[in-house]
């Protein structure tokens, strides 16, 4: 953290200890307001637009059975999204929150699909698969990398003060799995979680492909960005992307669930810096989320038991977060309130 930064969090801190309420007694609260203020740079930051981009992507990896759903879903879940239908949109709806569909790159045909808040500009019609050959070539992994810069920069230009990444992709926890076990000396048994639900049986099989994925890239990936085109997602690269332009932009970001983190993972990697905008929104109940947190040293905001991914989580997050940022800014202090502060007890004389 620059001198800068430490400045402005300290004098955040000391007005927060000015306002009517015991030191400390607004918890995390007051660290969200506190890393908001830094990065906006200011002492009395704001929430009042937020937007959540979804970004959507197939995977190849998902012919293997990895999924308990068939891989048409993302493509028919684009459509729910556009429709309103989701649980993405009644919780945006919900929190005020306004929302982005992207398709990175869906298999099926989306051309007929149009909305002022949809984005169709698909790197390919899905992954390739990560078993067999690179899910992306480099330069698909940059294109979708960009898509994502540039979906930060929209928002960025539209004045949005808090953003948030969500996805949608039959088999991307397979390929989060994956990109988190390249990237971290964490078992892959301890990465690989039940995604939309599968059994046992598939839960060992799901185990093993990321293995083999692993085993055959290992030795020609020797960056995070290398490992992201070889295992990820388009839409996993494209939530990297906007991770990285977050920093860039000084616009707090919001990281949903395990995918997200995944490609925040990647972001963090290549810039240790990046974190200090990064929201986690959840420990969700995906097996590997919270390993990779605890590897980031990240206090999730909230936890319950969420695995559906879409930025679901997000969307509950921001609204606290930007109730931090009100209680910093709209709280009457001791003084302006007329309230009497802590009395300080004097010591007895022994």
């Amino acid at each position: 953290m620059s001198k800068e930064a430490m400045l402005t969090a300290e004098l955040v801190q000391r007005k927060f200890d000015q306002k009517t309420k015991p030191v400390g007694s607004l918890g995390m609260l007051e660290k969200l307001g506190v890393q908001l203020a830094v990065v906006q740079n200011t002492l009395s930051p704001s929430v009042s637009r937020k937007r959540i981009g979804v970004f959507a992507g197939s995977h190849g990896v998902a012919r293997r059975g990895v999924s308990a759903y068939p891989a048409a879903v993302t493509a028919q879940m684009v459509q729910n999204f556009l429709n309103g239908g989701a649980a993405i949109n009644v919780l945006a709806r919900h929190g005020g929150i306004e929302l982005r569909i992207i398709n990175a790159g869906v298999e099926g045909e989306l051309s007929a699909l149009h909305a002022p808040n949809f984005r169709n500009e698909p790197v390919r019609q899905g992954t390739r698969d990560f078993v067999d050959e690179p899910a992306m070539t480099e330069a698909e992994c940059e294109t979708a990398i960009a898509i994502g810069r540039s979906e930060l920069e929209k928002a960025k230009q539209d004045g949005i003060e808090l953003f948030g990444i969500g996805e949608m992709g039959i088999g991307n926890t397979t390929s989060a799995s994956a990109l988190c076990a390249a990237l971290l000396p964490t078992p892959v048994e301890e990465l690989v979680g039940r995604g939309t639900g599968i059994d046992d049986e598939q839960l060992a099989h799901k185990i093993q492909v990321v293995k083999m994925a692993i085993a055959l890239h290992q030795k020609k990936c020797h960056s995070p960005r290398a490992w992201l085109a070889a295992v990820g997602g388009f839409e996993i690269a494209a939530m990297t992307g906007a991770v990285l332009a977050a920093f860039e932009h000084r616009l707090p970001i919001v990281i949903d669930g395990f995918i997200a983190t995944a490609a925040a993972l990647v972001a963090i990697k290549e810039n240790p810096k990046v974190q200090s905008v990064c929201f986690f929104a959840h420990c969700s109940d995906e097996t590997g989320h919270r390993a990779v947190l605890e590897h980031l040293g990240a206090e999730p905001i909230l936890s319950l038991k969420l695995r559906l991914g879409e930025g679901t989580g997000a969307a509950l997050a921001m609204p606290i977060i930007e109730a931090a940022a009100k209680l910093l800014c709209e709280m009457a202090t001791f003084e302006s309130a007329g309230v009497s502060q802590k009395e300080e007890r004097k010591q007895r004389a022994s």
